[in-house]
């Protein structure tokens, strides 16, 4: 993020029309993002879960806001304190903020950073759900998300971007957030996982998606809106590294898509549709934290890299045994991890910062950086959510019961279902209309 590498400019910034504008679009091409995750999450479950995999998304818009207003950005972005946490009491409630008073050193509204940054806390919880599929209470999932986004996402979100932090000080590059979001979330996944357990039929029943179209939908959106996420983490658009952020997004994302496309069809035989659509949002997931820092050619390498480790990590479940329903460790946390770390190959120096990696000569110094900033998140994230998991199943529960997942987890938990088919053609109104059947032909047709 722009906020954790940049230094204030000599003369005071004033109000810009034109950043304040833009940083509005990419704040709601960000929040366009988690309804495009729910399409994604959505179409790649069983119909019987469809519509709770679509919820577990929307209800963070309802939860982490309210949160997030009244104390998640004074933690997050407040005054340092001790290089772990933030607090503002100005920020509480956005109560003590001026209309058009600015972000420190930059020429945008507090307010427009403010909101521009919760879109990243909204959808970093919602990245989560695609591990716990089928299986989950909408209760226990809504306060793990509260508690979540509390106890994780706003002390890391400070140590990565928020003045002061620790890996702020440290120099870590994380542009737009391949250690606050996408690591964070993967290794969350991978800590609620080991705690609730497996789906019923795991590695036994066929649990292929069913509406691919929807999942493709959702990559769509989600690679759209990921241009305001990436590019909007400049913070502005002065100097052209929002441009370069922009043009690497393209780039990485089509790279990974063609790899992991070109994986499947070596491994596999076929080139799917849902490779497509994850190898897209694996590219998409690897050029956040590096976007910036990387030339369009760097970013190539760094798509296709991902792409291919990826594609080749979602099988690790089935090798190891955890059930992560949608691939959210094999392509968030591996492509968080991915991306981060190759910053400290092929940084240029030449775009955010004059910061060089091991392949344009300047050693080791930042990938041992970007490694500190990945493993310290990762454990914290995987620690915290595992035992927040805990608590949780041992109080409330966390999980539904055998029968409610067998027999469907939409109608028990939302009483309702995605498709209704009583109206179209071949329902049993339309059949107690037809001729009866002559006796001796019914014989004759199960007979036959």
């Amino acid at each position: 993020m722009a906020s954790a590498i940049t230094t204030l400019a000599a003369d005071a910034p004033t109000l810009s029309a034109a950043n304040t504008g833009f940083m509005l679009i990419c704040s709601a091409l960000v929040m366009l993002m988690t309804p495009g995750l729910a399409f994604f999450y959505g179409g790649m479950v069983r119909v019987k879960s469809s519509l709770n995999m679509l919820m577990m998304s929307f209800i963070s818009l309802g939860i982490v806001t309210i949160l997030w207003v009244l104390y998640g950005f004074s933690l997050a972005f407040g005054t340092d304190s001790g290089s772990l946490i933030g607090w503002n009491s100005d920020y509480l409630g956005l109560s003590g903020i001026g209309i058009t008073e600015l972000w420190d050193g930059y020429t945008i509204p507090v307010y427009v950073f403010a909101v521009f940054q919760l879109m990243f806390a909204v959808i970093t919880p919602a990245l989560i759900s695609g591990a716990l599929a089928d299986r989950v209470k909408f209760s226990a999932w809504a306060l793990f998300t509260a508690l979540w986004v509390t106890v994780v996402y706003f002390p890391v979100a400070h140590w990565v971007w928020g003045a002061g932090g620790w890996l702020f000080e440290l120099g870590v590059i994380d542009f737009a957030g391949g250690t606050a979001v996408h690591i964070n979330a993967g290794a969350a996944a991978l800590g609620v996982i080991l705690v609730i357990g497996k789906r019923v039929g795991f590695k036994k029943d066929p649990m292929r998606p069913h509406s691919l179209p929807l999942v493709m939908l959702g990559a769509g959106l989600l690679w759209f809106g990921w241009f305001g996420f990436n590019a909007g983490s400049w913070l502005g658009n002065d100097d052209g590294v929002g441009a370069v952020m922009f043009v690497n997004t393209q780039v990485a994302t089509a790279a990974a898509m063609l790899a992991w496309l070109a994986y499947e069809k070596l491994r596999h035989g076929s080139f799917t549709t849902l490779g497509a659509a994850s190898g897209a949002v694996a590219g998409l997931v690897a050029i956040t934290p590096a976007g910036g820092a990387v030339s369009p050619l760097g970013a190539i390498a760094v798509g296709a890299i991902a792409g291919l480790l990826c594609a080749m990590a979602v099988g690790l479940k089935y090798k190891f045994g955890y059930d992560d329903s949608l691939d959210v460790v094999g392509v968030h946390l591996v492509g968080g991890i991915v991306g981060s770390l190759l910053v400290g190959f092929f940084a240029t120096g030449g775009v955010q910062s004059d910061v060089a990696g091991l392949f344009y000569g300047g050693g080791l110094e930042q990938l041992g950086k970007q490694a500190i900033g990945v493993f310290s998140v990762l454990a914290y994230s995987l620690v915290a959510s595992a035992l927040l998991a805990f608590l949780l199943d041992k109080t409330i529960g966390m999980r539904v019961t055998e029968d409610d997942e067998v027999s469907g987890i939409d109608q028990v938990e939302h009483a309702e279902t995605a498709y209704d088919f009583s109206g179209a053609g071949g329902g049993a109104s339309s059949r107690s209309t037809a001729a009866p059947v002559p006796a001796a032909a019914a014989s004759k047709k199960v007979d036959a």
